[in-house]
């Protein structure tokens, strides 16, 4: 099986050889898997080089000619480094595009913090109307971007090395349990970690590979029907993300919040692999069961 990235790339080259609207602009990552799709169309496959603050900008302006921009690099250089593009030439415009990131929030740890994004969605979130698409499936990756290329408005599609099992195509929350002692949201690739962590317990289980627009409704319900607003939402970017738009579904509903996700208390300096880093922010299974399980014992 191709990974969520392979997924991309051969999708968007097929994207590009069907739909003469359709443009992607590069930072040079990807360049040399998109290499073929360059020779066919190079008015419409565009290297800025590592100048990822003209990447975002020429995407824009892409969308001011008419056409469909895709842009994409790692989410530290798409998302930090051009965030100012990102408000000012998308946003503030009001122009349309498809913003893809690869990388997550440590995907790449041994590159070090330079390459690690865990804000990206925050800061995406400070943003009015923009869809956020976290995939934990390489067939979720590919039914998203192929949802996402047609209309103008603005889509970020965060992917991951990080993959679960099985795809869940649902739209807003999927209920993959459900239980009497409180409501686990998982967003995106985490959820098979959570799916092991609530092993056993009493709980109902949502998932979600689009995030926003926030399904509220689904949340709502799926709290009154446990008969308790106690939730935990498990985030892979930054812990509690989310927590303002949970606040509002259950608004008139007495709750709780547990936020899991990226921690926000202290920066992680350490190399290592993906499962050194789900550790260190108690993002793998035992340390999301540990969790889970004191938050609804109180």
């Amino acid at each position: 099986m191709l990974s969520m990235r392979e997924t991309f790339l051969a999708t968007t080259e097929q994207i590009l050889d069907a739909d003469p609207d359709v443009a992607i602009v590069l930072a040079d990552i990807s360049a040399a898997q998109l290499a073929g799709a360059a020779r066919r169309h190079p008015d419409r496959v565009i290297n800025v080089g590592i100048r990822e603050q003209l990447l975002v900008s020429t995407g824009a302006g892409l969308a001011l000619a008419g056409l469909r921009p895709i842009v994409h690099t790692f989410p530290s250089f798409l998302v930090e480094r051009g965030f100012e593009q990102i408000k000012l030439d998308f946003s503030h415009q009001e122009l349309g595009g498809v913003l893809v990131s690869y990388g997550a929030s440590y995907d790449m740890p041994t590159a070090g913090r330079t390459h690690q994004a865990p804000g990206d969605v925050a800061l995406i979130d400070s943003l009015p109307a923009w869809t956020v698409h976290v995939p934990g499936h390489p067939e979720e990756a590919r039914r998203l971007l192929l949802e996402s290329v047609p209309g103008d408005d603005r889509v970020y599609l965060r992917l991951s090395a990080q993959e679960n099992a099985e795809p869940h195509l649902g739209v807003g929350f999927t209920r993959l349990r459900s239980g009497r002692g409180g409501v686990v949201v998982a967003v995106g690739p985490v959820l098979d970690r959570v799916l092991r962590a609530t092993a056993g317990l009493d709980v109902t289980v949502l998932y979600a590979s689009t995030i926003r627009p926030f399904d509220a409704a689904g949340l709502r319900a799926a709290a009154l029907d446990a008969g308790t607003a106690d939730v935990v939402l498990v985030e892979p970017y930054l812990a509690g993300t989310s927590a303002h738009w949970v606040a509002e579904a259950l608004s008139d509903v007495p709750h709780r919040l547990k936020s899991l996700g990226v921690r926000r208390d202290t920066e992680i300096r350490t190399y290592g692999d993906i499962a050194d880093h789900d550790l260190a922010h108690g993002l793998d299974a035992g340390s999301l069961k540990l969790s889970i399980k004191d938050f609804l014992a109180t």
